[in-house]
């Protein structure tokens, strides 16, 4: 049983790219949707399922956070109802944690292919795309990934040898546009360019990334805003901006 976690980017497209290249066979592709990615990642995603069903491989399953009770949480609505900014923002990243990664494992749980493999005493695995210049994160997971019991992590994109241009060139190769940069339109990670172009060209989604930060303020304490130490609105909002600064 063979997985990918897809990210949306350019080394779990590479990633996927490459699996097809090599003959190695997938099963399960998942996408984790935070509700609140760049509307080219769910542009993209639509794109890369035409591609994968032309090749023979299996679609995207989307996966996202659930309630108790069942009902969707998108990370932006946890966010406006607890009244915080994202994880990230305080130097952690319990919104990966919790809107990445566990959804990802709740499916796998309940998914019959993937308990046969347990019931039969042996692991899935699970394709990880860090790429050849990325060595250092799969040395800081290395001991846990060899005593998770569930599943086996296998780094393709670094046995192959493919760093960040080669993986770019096997996406052009392969006749796909690049994806992008994946991630939420509120993530405190974002350069100033990037909170730019959002502003510029997706302001409803700028002004809900504001408005999340001025849900947040009443309780910040020991960061400024989505810029961690600064606002966005502060810094970026056209009101305050001028030729120099924005």
């Amino acid at each position: 049983m063979n997985m990918v976690s897809y990210g949306g980017g350019v080394n779990s497209t590479a990633l996927l790219v490459g699996l097809h290249q090599h003959h190695i066979p997938v099963d399960l592709i998942l996408f984790a949707d935070t509700g609140a990615e760049h509307p080219h990642t769910y542009a993209y995603l639509d794109i890369m399922d035409r591609w994968l069903k032309d090749h023979g491989m299996p679609p995207i399953t989307r996966v996202y956070k659930t309630t108790r009770d069942g009902k969707r949480l998108t990370l932006e609505q946890e966010c406006l109802q607890s009244g915080t900014l994202p994880s990230m923002a305080y130097g952690f990243k319990r919104c990966s944690l919790k809107h990445k990664i566990g959804p990802q494992e709740k499916f796998c749980n309940h998914y019959p292919p993937c308990q046969k493999v347990w019931a039969a005493g042996k692991r899935v695995v699970k394709f990880i795309g860090y790429d050849a210049g990325e060595g250092y994160r799969s040395d800081k997971v290395l001991l846990g990934d060899l005593a998770d019991p569930k599943y086996s992590k296998w780094y393709p994109l670094m046995e192959w040898g493919w760093d960040r241009g080669a993986c770019q060139q096997a996406i052009d190769d392969a006749g796909l546009p690049q994806p992008g940069k994946s991630s939420c339109f509120f993530c405190p990670s974002m350069r100033a360019e990037e909170i730019i172009r959002l502003r510029d060209h997706h302001p409803d989604l700028f002004r809900r990334a504001i408005a999340l930060e001025d849900n947040a303020r009443p309780n910040l304490k020991t960061v400024q805003g989505l810029g961690r130490n600064y606002s966005w609105k502060e810094r970026f909002g056209k009101e305050n901006c001028t030729h120099g600064n924005c």
